[in-house]
């Protein structure tokens, strides 16, 4: 059982998910089957087989939440430092190519979300940054092509 490394923010929002899941959501499902279980013929009715098809997209989510939280290996941001990158750095980035900066945060692949500006420690831009520092520059391979890109800046915490 490997341990997955994620920021305490983000196995916070782990738990909140569950726990809605679990007591709005599952309910609220178990409801809607009920409900659709007294209109009559199952065998032909739409309505119980969306609400059994979201009970058990609830239920898998739910199973793989909490296999999720049970292998969190929890970093405290708060205890990390220095001038290379690693999990929980936040790096920024200037694209060689088209001078545009961004800035992204090494965290666990759960709470990645590239539109938050959330890296998952897993992917290709996360796994060419790991262990460069200030000044280093960086080839991404990328869907769209090669990119090339420098680090202006890590930061922690």
């Amino acid at each position: 059982m490997d341990k997955v490394p994620i920021t305490g923010r983000g196995f916070a929002a782990l738990e909140a998910e569950l726990k809605r899941r679990q007591t709005i959501d599952r309910p609220s499902i178990i409801e809607a089957i009920a409900e659709a279980r007294s209109h009559g013929d199952l065998s032909e009715n739409a309505e119980y087989h969306a609400a059994k098809e979201n009970q058990s997209l609830n239920e898998g989510r739910i199973q793989e939440l909490e296999s999720l939280i049970a292998r969190a290996d929890i970093i405290d941001l708060s205890k990390l430092s220095g001038n290379k990158v690693k999990f929980g750095a936040t790096v920024k980035l200037v694209d060689e190519d088209t001078e545009e900066a961004r800035s992204y945060q090494i965290v666990g692949e759960p709470e990645a979300d590239v539109k938050s500006g959330l890296l998952s420690i897993a992917s290709p831009i996360a796994r060419a940054l790991i262990g460069k520092g200030i000044g280093d520059t960086v080839e991404v391979a990328t869907p769209g092509g090669g990119k090339s890109y420098e680090i202006v800046d890590v930061s922690f915490g």
